[in-house]
């Protein structure tokens, strides 16, 4: 990209696929506009899809700002084993019977974890203890330091199939629903994981409004261009 050619800037709503990762999906829109400054606004993992929001060129500023921005996702919690990475992309570490799935119990645990709540960091994660991300610690089977940080749930909807709990809910940003999971298996005196996981919203911007894998690979560099957003929509 020359000097004379105006650098492209603005957001680009994409809707993540199964399997990939953040990162690769940062590297498609890199290779659609021949253009390296990109970034998103928070990671999704591989196994979950749905909406992510990447800022391209001077866009990338307003980062930091929108990675706390409130978000919806939806899912599903399996009770009955435990995984190592706290969702189905990891190893079977516990199982235990299903808990009593009734309509009492459950709005028992939706209550105590709704509002404000304190929640652990899980040990596979991108967070950082000491200068290193967790989750290479547990890669090597060292002991990893339990982190909790507060942060804000409220469930806007959940349905019960057992052994499964469907539910949609709205967090603030830097939530883990993989620890939601984890913790209510161990709160309904089981054990459980994240089966399934879809970001539906960050902020004002909805995944209904996202280009998918598809549809990305299919446009050329001009209309990738033509679908940038302003920030400050």
């Amino acid at each position: 990209m020359n000097q004379t050619t105006p650098r492209p800037t603005g957001l680009f709503l994409f809707d993540k696929p199964r399997g990939i990762t953040s990162h690769d999906a940062v590297d498609l829109l890199r290779a659609k506009l021949l253009f390296r400054r990109i970034g998103h606004t928070g990671t999704l993992d591989p196994m979950a899809t749905g909406l992510l929001i990447m800022l391209v060129g001077s866009a990338t500023s307003a980062q930091s700002g929108m990675q706390g921005s409130p978000k919806i996702y939806g899912g599903t919690i399996l009770f009955g084993t435990e995984t190592d990475t706290w969702d189905a992309e990891g190893k079977i570490t516990a199982e235990a019977p299903p808990p009593r799935l009734d309509a009492d119990s459950v709005k028992k645990a939706v209550e105590a974890f709704s509002g404000k709540i304190i929640q652990t960091v899980p040990p596979y994660s991108a967070v950082r203890r000491g200068g290193e991300a967790l989750y290479k610690m547990a890669r090597r089977n060292e002991v990893v330091p339990e982190i909790k940080r507060e942060v804000e749930v409220r469930w806007l909807s959940w349905n019960v199939r057992p052994p499964v709990l469907e539910f949609e809910i709205q967090c603030s940003g830097g939530t883990y629903v993989r620890s939601i999971a984890f913790e209510m298996g161990r709160y309904l005196g089981s054990r459980a994981h994240l089966s399934s996981l879809r970001r539906l919203s960050i902020g004002p911007w909805s995944v209904t409004d996202a280009v998918s894998v598809e549809g990305l690979e299919a446009m050329p560099g001009a209309s990738v261009l033509a679908a940038l957003r302003p920030v400050a929509a």
